[in-house]
């Protein structure tokens, strides 16, 4: 952990407001957040939350009532005016179950919303949607861009809404600094956007900057700030301590503290605003990944440690949370729950359906405990299978066997859980023959995959293999986390994007599995088609 500060001292009031910026989903609170405004609290900090990019999506989707004039609404294409027409219809809708019980219409509410927040970019030639944010030239992996980015605010297609809705947080708040959670490549140019107006008509404000994104790049072993003058303090791994030690200097950083926060409170975010048919809460048990072997993985790259919370705190907060908040779905957030969590869980279930990432490991090859998960509430696990070659897997270090994979699925699926299987494909390891056997796995497991994430390979700018493969740069920019590198076998991307595109999505047992993934919130809401007649009864 560390922090970089530009030679400037916090303000002598011990408040912070915390802002979560466009653009991510808008399902779900910020976990993140949550966690650090209950530990700065306990400390007695005054915090103020700022969902800037809930708030930034629902003010650009308003803004479009503009097309009300008939003079504008006849220049609009017939797809527009029907979202337009639709707008209050759709966003109502996505915060009831009716749409998920028919897939149809739900696809039709989120591509319709899409397109307002499509439109309403369009003059700035950014193209945003629900869960992505894209410059044509502006790059988040180059800090010269972000630099850009901040000098001129008012070209990001969210300024009109936060330049206002920034005075009056900062008034309300009467802050003397504001912290950035920035953990997407998504939200970096609106990030600097807001800092650059920060920067402008607050020079008062110092401005924190903090999060997963941040992490990753101040992890890198090259590297160096760019920031100077923009941001006054970066923080890289858990803000916790570093941030209580920035608005109170006699609360010493714990050498090598493993910050265990208190359990998150939601209690000032919109919830009943979220994109979703009740509360949703997001809940992680662990930092990090237990099992920290994988070939390429980036946690491995970048060091960090599995710091996991006690099985029976985290049953404590399950229980407490649900009781508060009365959400209809718990979202584990950990890059794979732990076996003895999932047997606690099982043991002890929050009386809420959930669902997360979990490895392929023995627990899952039996029947009877795929039915115990169930009965506690598992709707969904996630399984980052990655290949269907056992070669692969063997290179990858996966400690998957394909036999097991077989039988997990076969049990999940038979105990009513739905998987969620991630495949990559493109790995030094994998060859054409190798893409094939994934292929054939998939088809043969198709009745028991209920969704499918497919992804390319990429490349990890300092992990351990790099040394070992031909590479060149994969994206321009100082700051890209991934590089490009010449397949030892010339599998490369765009035989692989081919093999994917004509191949692999178009066979008649993997196409129906690929059109059941929600558009643009993808499985955020996935689990709602899995229980949504459960629900309804």
């Amino acid at each position: 952990m560390r922090v970089f500060n530009a030679d400037s001292t916090p303000g002598e009031q011990k408040n912070v407001i915390l802002v979560h910026p466009p653009v991510v989903k808008p399902c779900e609170p910020p976990a993140g957040i949550a966690k650090l405004y209950s530990f700065l609290r306990g400390w007695g900090i005054k915090c103020k939350i700022w969902d800037a990019n809930l708030e930034g999506l629902l003010g650009l989707l308003h803004s479009q009532e503009k097309f009300s004039s008939s003079s504008l609404k006849a220049s609009l294409d017939p797809w527009t005016r029907r979202a337009w027409r639709n707008l209050s219809l759709n966003l109502n809708s996505l915060k009831n179950w009716t749409p998920y019980y028919d897939f149809a219409r739900y696809q039709r509410a989120v591509e319709d919303l899409n397109r307002l927040l499509a439109q309403a970019a369009i003059s700035q030639n950014v193209r945003l949607s629900l869960a992505n944010y894209q410059h044509p030239q502006l790059s988040p992996t180059r800090s010269i861009d972000l630099i850009q980015a901040a000098e001129k605010p008012e070209q990001n297609p969210f300024y009109p809404f936060f330049k206002e809705r920034m005075v009056q947080v900062l008034e309300e708040a009467a802050s003397p600094m504001i912290g950035f959670s920035l953990n997407y490549l998504s939200q970096a140019l609106c990030t600097f956007a807001m800092i650059g107006f920060l920067k402008k008509n607050f020079t008062r404000v110092k401005v924190i900057l903090g999060g997963g994104l941040v992490t990753s790049w101040m992890r890198q072993p090259q590297w160096q700030n760019p920031f100077q003058g923009l941001v006054d303090f970066l923080v890289a791994g858990p803000g916790e301590y570093p941030i209580l030690s920035l608005l109170d200097k006699q609360k010493a950083i714990p050498e090598n503290f493993n910050a265990r926060p208190c359990t998150p409170d939601y209690n000032f975010f919109p919830l009943d605003e979220y994109m979703a048919p009740g509360i949703i809460l997001p809940y992680s048990s662990a930092s990090g990944c237990y099992w920290n072997r994988c070939s390429f993985c980036p946690e491995k790259a970048e060091g960090n440690p599995h710091i996991s919370i006690p099985v029976e705190e985290v049953i404590y907060d399950l229980h407490v949370l649900t009781k508060k908040m009365k959400p209809v779905l718990i979202h584990f957030l950990d890059n794979a729950l732990r076996p003895a969590l999932m047997e606690k869980i099982a043991e002890n279930p929050p009386g809420v359906p959930w669902y997360g990432f979990a490895r392929i490991t023995p627990h899952l090859m039996d029947p009877d405990f795929c039915r115990v998960l169930k009965r506690s509430g598992c709707v969904m696990l996630q399984l980052g299978l990655e290949s269907g070659d056992q070669r692969v897997l063997d290179r990858l270090q996966k400690g998957i066997h394909l036999e097991m994979a077989s039988r997990a699925l076969k049990n999940l699926a038979g105990a009513g859980i739905a998987p969620y299987v991630y495949l990559l494909f493109g790995t030094p390891a994998e060859t054409m023959t190798g893409a094939q056997k994934t292929m054939d796995f998939t088809v043969k497991h198709g009745e028991q995959i209920r969704f499918l994430n497919l992804a390319i390979f990429n490349l990890p700018v300092y992990s351990q293999e790099v040394s070992e493969l031909t590479t060149e740069r994969f994206y321009e920019g100082d700051l890209s986390l991934y590089m490009n590198f010449f397949h030892p076998q010339g599998w490369d991307r765009n035989l692989v994007r081919q093999f994917l595109d004509k191949e692999f999505k178009r066979h008649p047992a993997i196409a129906p599995i690929l059109r059941r993934d929600p558009p643009f919130f993808t499985s955020n809401h996935a689990p709602f088609f899995t229980f949504s007649k459960i629900a309804k009864e």
